[in-house]
């Protein structure tokens, strides 16, 4: 085997690799999902953090009060996905029943 076919053998490989990663990482059905999944653990934890934002009295809102310089590009989302949201009963449901 030469060394121009090895290198096409891994171009070739390399290209097979690159296709499958696409696939795996951005279009695979599975990527919703765990997408979903990882913004409804981001929404539980900016609402254990700021509960005093929907009416929620908590003590530790004067703890988490400082974090809200770092997560304010965060907060401004997920308020608006929570205002936009019907339940999180409904948006769990969607993850399993389609």
């Amino acid at each position: 085997m030469s060394v121009a076919d090895r290198i096409s053998a891994f171009v070739a490989e390399l290209k097979l690799w690159a296709r499958g990663l696409y696939h795996g990482m951005l279009t695979h059905p599975a990527y919703e999902k765990v997408e979903k999944e990882a913004e409804d653990l981001e929404d539980a934890f900016m609402l254990a953090c700021f509960p005093d934002a929907f009416g929620i009295p908590s003590p530790v809102s004067y703890y988490t009060a400082e974090l809200l310089p770092y997560l304010t590009e965060e907060f401004e989302n997920w308020q608006r996905r929570m205002w936009d949201r019907d339940s999180l009963l409904e948006r769990k449901g969607q993850q399993y029943h389609f």
